[in-house]
């Protein structure tokens, strides 16, 4: 049974230029999502959000494999991020943030099979946040991304030159600060870790 793996189909949204900031048209993708506030770090909600997401996207994949004869790799966590006074959205101020933890799901994820899912993840964990959990579309369209290469405490001066290069353009920001994360803090040296930095705007 051959495997997708959506991150190299996807590859212009999953694996940009680490160099150059790039524009890229996101169309719209269906996603497993949890809402939060504070720092990633510390909040025990964002802890389990990820859990969550990651169960559900597993017990997922295994169904469909299982029913469907299809085998794909389960995405990689992503985040969106802001805070009600962007004025006051800084690293320095983490427990003021809002954040979106999610996970894409293939098209062939229907709601029904969701909530399926949910219902044998149940069975399997106790999962706190789990009904709290959505499933539903974002279509961010045109965006500036790049890829940054390093910890996460170092991404500032990344976020920086895509607002710049934004401005340089003629546009605005529209829409939250994107995160994606392609590699596991566990098992990851922080010099080493990828995460796709992206920003919609108009």
């Amino acid at each position: 049974m051959p495997k997708i793996d959506f991150k190299k189909e996807l590859k212009h949204l999953y694996s940009p230029s680490k160099k150059e900031i790039t524009v890229v048209d996101v169309p719209a993708m269906n996603f497993l999502m949890l809402d939060g506030k504070g720092n990633p770090n510390t909040a025990t909600s964002y802890q389990q959000a990820v859990e969550t997401l990651y169960s559900v996207s597993y017990t997922l994949k295994f169904m469909i494999k299982k029913t469907q004869a299809v085998d794909y790799g389960v995405l990689p966590l992503e985040g969106l991020w802001w805070a009600d006074d962007m004025s006051q959205f800084s690293a320095e101020n983490k427990d003021a943030w809002l954040w979106t933890a999610m996970i894409m799901q293939p098209e062939f994820v229907t709601t029904d099979l969701v909530e399926q899912a949910k219902s044998e993840a149940a069975k399997k964990k106790d999962l706190p946040a789990l009904s709290l959990m959505r499933f539903e579309p974002l279509h961010e369209k045109r965006s500036a991304q790049i890829m940054h290469i390093g910890p996460y405490s170092d991404e500032g001066p990344t976020i920086a030159r895509i607002h710049e290069f934004i401005q340089e353009q003629g546009g605005r920001l529209h829409g939250k600060h994107h995160e994606i994360y392609l590699g596991d803090p566990r098992r990851t040296a922080p010099e080493k870790l990828k995460t796709v930095i992206r920003q919609p705007f108009k």
